[in-house]
């Protein structure tokens, strides 16, 4: 329609009505059509996984390997007990992190349903919308204008409709398809695009049946490249792992050397890899993505790739469609200008006036989905006008949406005589229609005038044919312009204060719309969108005549784009991205899927958007609201936050271990952390990683900050070193209390005992710590966090358990510590963790810090 809308393009797949004007099938049809083609086939289960698979998944696991050698030199020892004990040890690490997974899975899963394609079918006499994966041969579906085709089909009812098999044939050129004419192509295809018009067809094939489903099976190999962050942690976990081999390979030769002989230096080496192999690194990542996901979802914001959250808390720029997003999207006719003057709604019409309406009413759909349509046929029926008596003419053709004047046209015949409606774009309506230079001129102001209040405008023509001859250019030459419509559109709720949250996060909003440009710039002013004085508003015509350079310069200044066409949609996005911004596109129909495509966070409207649309986008915006989508901004930024605490955890309690599993065979001294104790650590750090600091509530400056750098890492340097600084001091305190209590305590077991003591309570102290990676520990609150309570109580009663439970103790190869020892190990653990905390207070008192 008007302002660069197609009638048909802003209607979702998922969202339609089934009966009265809106429905595309009647009951009666379609009970037709199942009694000529068949009932439907049962609808095949899906398979699940089999528990087999958990369970040779968790034993490639790269700790669960280590244990299966270190169990293995045990039995050779004929160590019996300590054998049997390792390979016990893989039931809980295997399950912990085989639950983490399962979590992250399960989260994905949940996910995949709700973005899954959907499809509208007939099934047991009823008109339902379905998974596509569901659909089966024989299934009588309903197509419209903008639904990627679910299925392999056979056209039963439709005609001229215009389908992209782009995506099978490579070739752009579009294909009709018609059931009216003799030999008329009936075979549709799945994964292909209807473009315009609407259809009833049956299923022949699906899923790798389809033509589309052989040829994706050849490509169902191919996975997508990894993100920034994603590289990173493959790339750390590779080198530290070929470190690790490098170490163990020296641990094993040092033992040896020095005549502990070979299983010694297998447990050794053994033990320093299970230390070295930060395998939490991609657990955490995934599990924090997808729980992340799955609360966005809860807040009306479906994430179709994870990639999205990545890319989402490093937005630089928003590129936001006015209708539906900026305003609420509820059409309502609220005034009409023909050459009587302008009616507001309300008033008495003029009989020009009733001219208008009932050219209005020719020119929409008899059983409209657009929301203008529904608007004139509701206002029409208000006042009086036999809206049935004028859609029960013969629809002689129905010619579509012209993307480039932004009008569509019909032609009735009515006792046999032919009349011509259009409705469109005032621009393009004016071009196509006869009307004097002074009509035009009125035209022009009217426009103008309506514009400026906010109105969205749409004009109107129509005339009498000598006959309809079914060619376009000569139908509408007979046109004659005959007034204007203005549709209000409130501004949506909540979106103004979105802006200004948009502005302290330093996130520029740029309103792109088809609209007029006096009317983009009534709605720009209603919501204090930030604009220039001198250059407030760039027009599509503007876009066209600027070249590359001025184009960069143009999406540098300029906050409002009025009169825009789809296709430059996508030259905006490049032209912002080619800057280093990270660009967040929404859009609905299916000329916006190539911008969608190319933005860093595509967003489709769930509402009234494409399937197109939402196949390119990685956000689908259940409530079209902007303000949604600054809620997924925000939880990007909060999932980012609490990845980087996670990591920086992780750096700092992985580093003690790691040095004291390589440095107490250079001393000579017996190991202080065999396998088994390396087990029970993991069984801490994970749950703690994977859960305390993912619980966290979102930090209060969260939309305060600019946004951070698309390639910045999840750890920066002086986080990284910070870490490492404090791993090292509490692996010198751990190291120094061991070979201390070697010579002093009474033994190596009671040593051990004293050393982990020392370590798991200077764990606790990193975890508090990094939570707070601001301020110091002491000064965060402690409430909030619902999981950090039991998971710190769960550490130390574990740590209680081993040391004062014989069985364990004799097993694990530990002693409690006396009341002395105890003070001490926590006074090592509390000066060799907590020096760090002193420096933050110390840049918070400078106001170095927030």
């Amino acid at each position: 329609m008007g302002g660069g809308k197609s009638g048909y393009t802003g209607r979702n797949v998922t969202a339609r009505s089934t009966d009265g004007p809106s429905g595309g099938l009647t009951t009666d049809r379609a009970r037709a059509l199942l009694a000529v083609h068949g009932p439907n086939r049962p609808v095949p289960e899906r398979r699940r996984v089999p528990f087999l698979g958990w369970v040779l998944r968790a034993l490639a696991d790269p700790m669960a390997a280590l244990l299966l050698v270190a169990g293995s030199t045990y039995l050779v020892l004929r160590d019996y007990v300590d054998a049997a004990v390792t390979f016990g040890a893989l039931v809980p690490i295997s399950a912990v992190t085989l639950v983490l997974e399962r979590r992250a899975e399960q989260a994905l899963d949940q996910l995949k349903r709700l973005t899954a394609p959907t499809a509208i079918v007939w099934r047991d006499g009823q008109r339902q919308t379905v998974v596509a994966e569901t659909l089966v041969p024989d299934d009588i579906i309903v197509l419209h204008e903008g639904d990627i085709i679910p299925a392999d089909a056979t056209l039963l009812e439709g005609a001229a409709l215009v389908v992209d098999e782009s995506a099978l044939t490579g070739e752009a050129h579009p294909v009709l398809k018609d059931v009216t004419t003799e030999g008329g192509d009936r075979l549709l295809f799945a994964g292909t695009t209807l473009r315009a018009g609407r259809g009833i067809a049956r299923v022949t094939a699906t899923g790798a049946a389809t033509r589309y489903g052989r040829i994706g099976s050849l490509v169902a190999r191919i996975t997508p490249p990894p993100t920034p962050l994603q590289r990173l942690i493959s790339r750390l976990i590779r080198q530290l792992a070929r470190g690790a081999a490098i170490l163990c390979v020296g641990v094993f030769a040092i033992e040896v050397v020095r005549g502990r002989g070979w299983a010694a230096g297998v447990i050794a080496g053994v033990s320093l890899g299970i230390a070295a192999i930060p395998e939490e690194f991609p657990i955490v990542y995934t599990l924090y993505l997808a729980l992340g996901a799955w609360r966005l979802a809860g807040a009306r914001a479906l994430i179709r790739r994870l990639t999205a959250v990545e890319a989402l808390g490093a937005t630089t720029v928003i590129c936001a469609d006015k209708t539906g997003t900026l305003t609420l999207g509820r059409v309502e006719v609220a005034a009409l200008s023909s050459s009587a003057g302008i009616v507001q709604a309300g008033e008495a019409l003029s009989s020009e006036a009733e001219v208008l309406l009932h050219e209005a009413v020719l020119a929409s759909e008899p059983r409209p989905y657009d929301p203008m349509d529904r608007a004139i046929l509701r206002f029409a029926l208000a006042h009086g006008v036999d809206v049935d008596a004028l859609h029960a003419r013969t629809l002689v053709q129905d010619y579509p949406f012209d993307p480039t004047d932004k009008y569509n046209s019909h032609v009735w015949d009515h006792d046999g005589a032919a009349w011509i409606s259009a409705k469109g774009a005032v621009e393009g309506i004016l071009e196509r229609s006869r009307a004097d230079a002074e009509r035009r001129r009125q035209a022009l102001e009217a426009n103008r005038v309506l514009a400026a209040e906010g109105f969205r405008v749409i004009a109107m023509a129509g005339g009498p044919l000598p006959r309809a001859t079914g060619d376009r250019a000569i139908d509408e030459g007979y046109l004659r312009f005959t007034g204007l419509i203005a549709f209000s559109d409130p501004l949506r709720p909540g979106v103004a204060e979105a802006l200004r949250e948009c502005a302290r996060a330093g996130i520029r909003v740029a309103m792109i719309t088809g609209d007029h440009p006096v009317t983009a710039h009534a709605v720009a002013e209603g919501l204090g969108l930030p604009h220039s004085h001198d250059l407030p508003i760039v027009t599509g015509e503007d876009l066209d005549r600027a070249d590359e350079p001025a184009l960069r310069q143009l999406v540098n200044r300029v906050n409002i784009f009025a009169r825009v066409r789809p296709e430059q949609k996508y030259r905006l996005v490049q032209a912002l991205r080619s800057q280093g911004e990270v660009v967040a596109m929404t859009g609905d129909g299916v000329n916006d899927a190539p911008a969608l495509r190319e933005a860093d966070v595509g967003v489709a409207m769930g509402e009234r958007g494409t399937e197109v649309a939402r196949e390119a986008a990685t956000i689908v915006l259940l409530d079209d609201n902007f303000a949604t989508l600054i809620t997924a901004i925000r939880e990007g930024r909060r999932i980012f936050d609490d990845l980087r605490r996670a990591f920086t955890y992780l750096i700092a309690f992985h580093t003690p271990i790691l040095l004291a599993a390589l440095t107490i065979p250079l001393l000579g001294a017996p190991l202080l952390l065999l396998p088994l104790h390396l087990v029970w650590l993991e069984l801490i750090v994970h749950p703690t990683a994977s859960l305390v600091f993912e619980y966290d509530p979102p930090a209060p400056d969260l939309m305060r900050r600019p946004p951070r750098h698309p390639e910045a890492g999840l750890v920066d340097s002086a986080d990284f070193v910070w870490a490492s600084a404090t791993g090292v001091t509490l692996c010198g305190g751990v190291v120094w209390l061991y070979v201390w209590g070697l010579g002093h305590a009474g033994g190596e077991a009671h040593a051990r005992g004293i050393a982990l003591a020392a370590l798991l309570l200077g764990q606790i102290i990193l975890v508090l710590s990094a939570r707070s990676p601001t301020t110091a520990f002491w000064r965060a609150p402690l409430r909030g966090n619902r999981m950090l309570p039991p998971v710190l109580g769960v550490t130390i009663a574990s740590l209680a358990v081993i040391l004062y439970v014989p069985p364990l103790a004799s097993i694990l190869q530990v002693a409690p510590p006396s009341a002395v020892e105890w003070v001490l190990a926590a006074g090592v653990a509390g000066a060799t963790t907590l020096w760090p905390e002193l420096f933050k207070t110390t840049r918070v008192h400078r106001g170095a810090l927030p």
